[in-house]
């Protein structure tokens, strides 16, 4: 890497379908620039480096090998995300990489090991927890909104992705499912709010032992389900606090976005996690027998309302200030390490403690604007 002031270099590994959104908002954001996109197809990173204006294209090693590339974005799938990021982190660049950091605790902490001998960092999505949304909620908890916190309710289930992406085999692979894949939003918005998972328990179950391909070209070719597709989960907070949460892609009704922390003084709903920002509201309990009609406060949502690639412009940002950003590998560790324990509680149906902890997770300011040209 040879820049050390101006707008950071941005390079990609991965041109499909979620490179879309993180290339929107990226080219968005005066303090980055994207320089290269790489994919072992070479056709896809050609076409989406046109599309979005973007100088170089090729091959993986067109990113690698980038001096002006400072921050590499792995869009690959979960099962080698520790094996490309290994390999931004061996071409001297640091790491963002969509979520989960990986799918073995081992090969995660080998990763995060790797990254701190060579002075680099890792940042992990997603960055949704840090839009206006989740942002505005957890200052309106830590002001005492809600009193104190003590318990939360999350949900999300539908029938599942097979309906509308056009190769879905490998989100009911291992480190994906319901509960790898959606599963970040939701556990992330929690540890936000409440701090690091002391131990979980679980139920799973599958749906169904094969799945069809709805759409795209490939269009009623079967694959297998490898992992649970329905899972019901418990949580407790080293801090304290309770978490229950349904993670289903088995279900008919869709019901998705479900975030309520209940405190002492209040319910406060929190934006879907897999946006970056919606209405918030507080509920407020009864004051007495006769009333039939809850109270219920919205709260003004702050900051500038943007999209994918937040969490990473606050890590380039925070490579120009020498200071610590906020979605780090350590904090990516700790929720999939949290995710894996609820998969092992559910196969063995047995309470498991988390071993992983975090120090205090910090916030993005309400005055954060991606949009301003600050280096």
């Amino acid at each position: 890497m040879t820049a050390s002031s101006g707008a950071v270099g941005v390079g990609l590994i991965g041109a499909g379908n979620i490179s879309d959104q993180y290339l929107t908002h990226l080219s968005s954001f005066p303090d980055v620039r994207v320089i290269a996109i790489g994919d072992l197809l070479e056709d896809r990173a050609r076409a989406q480096a046109e599309k979005y204006g973007v100088p170089r294209s090729g091959g993986v090693d067109v990113v690698l090998n980038d001096p002006d590339i400072e921050i590499v974005v792995n869009l690959t799938i979960p099962a080698v995300h520790v094996e490309v990021s290994e390999a931004i982190i061996a071409a001297g660049k640091n790491v963002w990489t969509e979520k989960p950091i990986g799918v073995d605790r081992d090969e995660s902490q080998r990763l995060l090991q790797k990254a701190d001998a060579a002075g680099l960092r890792v940042g992990v999505a997603p960055d949704t927890v840090l839009g206006p949304g989740v942002q505005t909620a957890k200052r309106a908890i830590a002001r005492g909104d809600i009193g104190r916190p003590l318990f939360a309710t999350t949900t999300f289930q539908w029938q599942g992705p097979e309906l509308w992406h056009p190769n879905p085999a490998f989100l009911y692979a291992k480190g994906a499912g319901p509960l790898l894949d959606m599963g970040p939003y939701y556990v992330s918005t929690l540890v936000h709010v409440f701090g690091p998972v002391a131990a979980v328990a679980a139920l799973g179950l599958r749906g169904v032992e094969s799945r069809t391909v709805k759409s795209g070209e490939l269009a009623g070719q079967e694959f297998p389900v490898e992992i649970p597709s329905t899972l019901s989960v418990l949580m407790e907070f080293e801090q304290g606090g309770q978490a229950q949460s349904l993670y289903s892609t088995d279900s008919p009704l869709l019901r998705h976005g479900v975030v309520e922390i209940n405190g002492t003084e209040g319910t406060i709903v929190i934006p879907d996690p897999n946006t970056f920002g919606g209405d918030i509201t507080i509920t407020r309990p009864l004051t007495e027998a006769s009333v039939r009609e809850q109270e219920i406060v919205q709260v003004p949502q702050e900051g500038v309302l943007a999209g994918r690639g937040l969490g990473l412009l606050d890590m380039a940002r925070s490579i120009r200030d020498g200071r610590p950003h906020i979605a780090t590998g350590e904090f990516g560790y700790h929720v999939l390490d949290t995710l894996l324990s609820i998969e092992e509680a559910a196969e063995s149906r047995t309470y498991v403690e988390v071993q992983s902890t975090l120090g205090e997770v910090g916030s993005l300011d309400a005055d954060f604007d991606p949009l301003a040209s600050t280096l």
